[in-house]
């Protein structure tokens, strides 16, 4: 059975639980403390040398980190990750956009705001994080007036690696109702057969019920 390391706080660790939820895919759910330093002990590293959640180990042992490669691998086979070559480049290039232009800024904003004590260096960065993730949703925003997904004509995984930070950018300080066509897309995923909310119900054995 599939093993996800995984942090209930983490929208990168959300991806895959989404989309493994959509596929109805069982596995097996371990909750990292990514706060107490629990992705930095020898275990951990031995999974991912770079001392990050999620990590999906596969039957065989092996280990996948970075969570749009696991959404990738996941999602091979599947319909939420295109068969033409241009569509799939597509889904790709917003995932790229994900993680250099969207989470570096949302998520951290997120991050330091809920989850930590920010420090004055981080306060002073802030408005910096903001003016980076207003950028990015502008950019969202102004995709979405001319259509309702980003890898193509339905849901991908460029959808739900942009909907993991994007649906709790509140929590950061992004005003979404800034952004009606990225509001109404987030109002899409949630009601594909399948979802789940971000916080998981437990650890353990998730048997999701198929889509």
């Amino acid at each position: 059975m599939l093993r996800l390391y995984d942090n209930h706080l983490s929208g990168n660790g959300y991806k895959p639980r989404l989309l493994l939820a959509h596929l109805g895919q069982a596995y097996e759910r371990v909750e990292v403390d990514i706060l107490k330093g629990e992705t930095r002990t020898p275990e951990f590293l031995s999974r991912n040398r770079n001392g990050r959640i999620p990590v999906l180990e596969l039957e065989d042992g092996t280990c996948l980190a970075e969570s749009n490669a696991i959404l990738f691998y996941l999602a091979e086979g599947s319909r939420f990750l295109p068969s033409d070559p241009l569509a799939r480049a597509i889904s790709l290039q917003w995932m790229f956009f994900e993680q250099y232009s969207h989470e570096p800024f949302i998520a951290v904003a997120r991050h330091w705001i809920q989850h930590v004590e920010m420090t004055s260096a981080q306060r002073a960065l802030l408005p910096e994080k903001r003016e980076g993730g207003n950028a990015a949703l502008t950019v969202m925003e102004g995709h979405l007036r001319d259509g309702n997904w980003f890898g193509g004509d339905a849901m991908t995984i460029a959808d739900v690696a942009l909907y993991a930070y994007t649906h709790v950018a509140n929590e950061g300080g992004f005003e979404i109702e800034r952004y009606p066509a990225v509001r109404d897309w987030l109002a899409r995923v949630q009601e594909e057969p399948g979802h789940v909310p971000m916080e998981p119900a437990s650890e353990g054995v998730i048997a999701p019920t198929k889509s």
